[in-house]
């Protein structure tokens, strides 16, 4: 088990790093990576998925979600789509808060420190019970306001080491270390060897995060390595020649065009072993350029089960169809909000008396272990039980899905936790 202040570390350079793929494969074009399942939402809409029907009645509770919505940098729009599609269908199946109706609140920031910070305030000044934070890029802006103000925060992942840290209010609904180093070492120990090579882009954010995680792995009892290599090197193959003699398993770290001449550098040199890779590994791109045949076999951990069908992929799409208009249900940040404030809605769900700030944090501090909606069999308890070392995370662990012959998910298992 990592330490405190490592764990914390790893968080702020994992999350750092998440962002920082994230704005590279959205400003690059292709974005079907695993997680987001290259179908579009209007998949047929299982009904019976919604579960039977439990209204909410009497007064309303106000739920705030800020999202960036769309901005210069991306458009996460489908956030404020998802979660009003939510509190819908919450209400009319799930009872709503404490039986009562969810009306929810939304802001736009896009991607704007000051105009996140403002959303914040007016969740406050609304009397919102608990606020959801997106996928916004100032992330603290937001979180600072509410944590100050006492009000809940619910977020899909964070990485300031202030937000992970705190033990009052802020709740967390992923392990932020399990895509880069939870990942590795599940798919090393699995084939049995004894050696995890890490093949990382050559920038800081990246090389942050597997130098700090060296413990973990010593810890797993494995030899680590890191081989850091340049951006945009297009012939691996020189370095890729040590890794395949030296036997193990292979982990990729960087955006799709990283990965494609990683994948055909230890194509060229013959190596057999396990790999795995992080899910921006894994586009068009990539199955355009490495024939599916030879993508086959590879582990990814993803965020969510999309891409497949399974539960949590049939309630998603009928929510989003039944209580929705166009909600394309292929974007990751989709299913991520959707299991925010549905998970929201879970840890509450045996809140008793009055609904407020207060009594919905400790009641989320409190709860008993359950399953998190959309998660693919994940389960969430929050107060500092999941992760001891990062009170504010309530899940341990995560999915690893390996690919088909046609460089696509197949199904997905909970590892990690």
């Amino acid at each position: 088990m990592a330490t405190r202040t490592t764990a914390v570390r790893l968080t702020a350079l994992a999350g750092g790093l998440a962002a920082s793929l994230l704005l590279v494969s959205a400003c690059g074009g292709g974005s079907d990576a695993p997680g987001d399942g290259g179908t579009n939402a209007s998949a047929t809409p299982a009904t019976n998925a919604l579960g039977p029907v439990a209204k909410a009645t009497g007064a309303s509770v106000k739920i705030g979600l800020i999202s960036d919505g769309k901005s210069a940098i991306a458009d996460q729009s489908v956030e404020i789509q998802v979660a009003k599609a939510t509190a819908s269908y919450l209400n009319e199946h799930r009872s709503g808060i404490g039986g009562r109706p969810i009306e929810m609140v939304t802001c736009e920031s896009q991607a704007d420190p000051s105009k996140t910070a403002d959303c914040a305030n007016q969740m406050i000044e609304q009397n919102a019970v608990a606020v959801v934070v997106g996928g916004v890029a100032a992330q603290e802006a937001a979180w600072t306001p509410l944590h100050d103000a006492g009000v809940p925060v619910v977020l899909y992942l964070a990485s300031a080491p202030a937000i992970v840290q705190d033990t009052k209010s802020t709740f967390t609904l992923s392990d932020p270390t399990f895509e880069d180093i939870g990942l590795p070492i599940t798919i090393a120990k699995k084939a049995g060897v004894k050696k995890v090579t890490a093949v990382v882009i050559d920038v800081p954010a990246a090389k942050g995060v597997l130098a700090s995680a060296a413990p973990a792995f010593d810890q797993a009892g494995l030899d680590f390595e890191m081989v850091a290599i340049a951006p945009g090197t297009a012939d691996m193959t020189p370095q890729m020649q040590k890794i395949a003699a030296d036997g193990g398993a292979v982990f990729i770290l960087g955006n799709d065009s990283f990965c494609i001449s990683a994948l055909k550098g230890l194509q060229a040199v013959g190596f057999t072993g396990p790999i795995s890779a992080i899910a921006q590994c894994i586009t068009d791109a990539t199955r355009t350029a490495i024939p599916g045949g030879q993508l086959k076999g590879i582990s990814l951990a993803a965020a969510a089960p999309l891409g497949t069908d399974n539960p949590s992929t049939q309630l998603f799409n009928a929510v989003a169809t039944t209580y929705g208009q166009g909600i394309d249900t292929s974007k990751i940040a989709g299913i991520n909000t959707f299991m925010a404030v549905a998970g929201l809605q879970t840890a509450v769900a045996d809140l008793k008396g009055d609904i407020t700030p207060q009594t919905v944090a400790a009641t989320i501090r409190t709860m008993p272990q359950k399953e998190l909606p959309g998660s693919g069999g994940r389960r969430f308890q929050c107060g500092g039980k999941a992760v001891p070392a990062l009170p504010a995370a309530c899940v341990r662990g995560g999915l690893i899905t390996t690919l088909d012959d046609k460089g696509r998910p197949t199904t997905y298992e909970v590892a990690g936790v």
